[in-house]
């Protein structure tokens, strides 16, 4: 025996930790998997306090939205009234589900799963803090050949007056009651997705950014539009704002802004970003290397730089999206233990990820946004069609929807595609794997749209708006 107790040991329960460990053992390694929160944790910020309970707000959201639609179809609706606490509680059930999905999967893989706070003592130690029943912490060690930290991230909140009174996404889902005033502070993924989904909801929803606009990094195009559409269904977005105080009064949490006003709301969100969760690792007294708010420092196969110890995931903060921390994680198995039977080995990319913010209207988008493009030094064609979908014509609302194509002039090749509309990511999902496989718009204008439908207009447009 090789005087370890583990061949693998994997610290965070979340998307990536979960598949590394899974597939570990199936490997046929020895594998533990050690989550902070026990079976309530499995599946990690993605399944318990992110995507999918986000996702399944957003489907409540936008029922609202449906059932004002039908007026313009004929349907004499009552007006609707949201069960808050049903919703609350249905999505507790699910997520509860999911959970028990998730420890099933690991056990059947004959994966060792372990409740408790988890720190590295050594190179090949991890300290195993788990709480017991009489509120004590029971205290074990465990040595393993390899140790992997997918501890994911968790939620920044920078320090101002009063910053006691404010949430977090991790509480946002069972706020009681309902907020029917909600501040939200931010304008990346989470903070305009909240936002979105309290308007919908019902809430009368200010949201603030520090900066020109929200979804920084996006399409430039793509954040002025969905600005405009968010401002249309009632969201006040103030832009280049921020919060200088919260204080609690008997109306409400006032919010002073750095403009000399404030802001009054029953619940104030901050949604300013997330950091690596690293805090009590024991990485500095390894000397693990770290980067910027913590980052763990990797290389080409997620090995830091104390040769025993790996990082996937948000915690080694490449990209911070579920399926970035799942294809990081198939990489490193890959490595340490070797493909599967009949396949080579995975590595990570980082180029053209897909990815979708589940607002109201909806955006979806891979590859290089315009700009990015540009500073490339390519000349490119842009092809962009911004126009009211079918649905809208009965409806009796004015929401449109954008698409638009980044294209190198050069190659022909399809370098962006960018949609703000009804199920972009769904849309978007289908032609990412065109641009993966390096389609050239002469392909998509060679592709029969289906009609009627928003996603054929990727198809049909010929004439560019701009060429340069």
């Amino acid at each position: 025996m090789s005087g370890f107790d583990f061949d693998l040991f994997v610290i965070g329960g979340g998307s990536g930790g979960v598949r590394a460990a899974r597939l570990a053992a199936q490997r046929g390694a020895r594998v533990a998997l050690a989550e902070a929160r026990g079976l309530e944790g499995l599946g990690g910020t993605c399944v318990t306090l992110g995507c999918i309970p986000k996702k399944l707000y957003h489907y409540a959201a936008h029922y609202a939205h449906g059932f004002d639609e039908a007026r313009g179809y004929g349907w004499h609706v009552d007006p609707p009234r949201l069960d808050w606490a049903t919703l609350k509680r249905r999505r507790a059930a699910e997520i509860a589900r999911l959970n028990g999905v998730y420890e099933r999967l690991l056990q059947g893989s004959g994966v060792t799963v372990l409740h408790g706070w988890a720190r590295l003592a050594d190179p090949h130690t991890v300290e195993l803090h788990t709480p017991r029943p009489d509120g004590s912490t029971g205290t074990q060690r465990w040595r393993a050949e390899r140790i992997l930290i997918a501890t994911g991230g968790t939620p920044h909140v920078p320090h101002f007056q009063g910053r006691e009174h404010v949430i977090t996404s991790d509480q946002v889902f069972d706020l009681e009651p309902f907020p029917q005033r909600l501040l939200v502070v931010g304008g990346g993924y989470i903070a305009c997705e909240f936002a979105s989904i309290f308007l919908g909801l019902g809430a009368r929803v200010t949201q603030l950014y520090r900066g020109e606009q929200i979804l920084r990094g996006f399409d430039d195009e793509v954040r002025h539009f969905l600005a405009d559409e968010m401002r249309k269904k009632g969201l006040d977005l103030r832009l280049a704002t921020s919060v200088v105080a919260v204080r609690r009064a008997a109306d409400g949490l006032h919010a002073v802004l750095d403009d000399g006003g404030h802001v009054v709301a029953d619940a104030i969100l901050y949604a300013t970003g997330r950091v690596p969760n690293v805090h009590g690792l024991g990485l500095e007294a390894l000397g693990v290397a770290q980067g910027a708010q913590g980052a763990i420092v990797v290389d080409d196969h997620f090995c830091t730089n104390v040769p025993s110890v790996y990082a996937v995931g948000d915690v080694v903060a490449r990209a911070a999206l579920t399926p970035v921390a799942l294809a990081e994680a198939m990489a490193v198995v890959d490595h340490l233990f070797g493909p599967a039977p009949g396949q080579s080995a995975r590595k990570a990319r980082y180029d053209l990820i897909p990815t979708a913010v589940f607002t109201l209207p909806s955006v979806g988008t891979v590859g290089l946004t315009e700009a990015q493009a540009r500073a490339e030094g390519r000349r490119l064609r842009i092809y962009r069609s911004a126009f009211k979908p079918l649905r809208h014509t009965l409806s009796g609302h004015d929401e449109r929807a954008l698409v638009k194509l980044v294209v190198d002039d050069a190659s022909d090749r399809v370098l962006g595609l960018h949609m703000v509309g009804p199920d972009a990511g769904e849309i978007v999902q289908g032609f990412a794997v065109a641009l993966r496989c390096g389609a050239t718009k002469a392909q998509f204008d060679a592709t029969l749209g289906i009609h009627p439908t928003l996603a054929e207009e990727f198809v049909t447009m010929r004439e560019p708006v701009t060429t340069g």
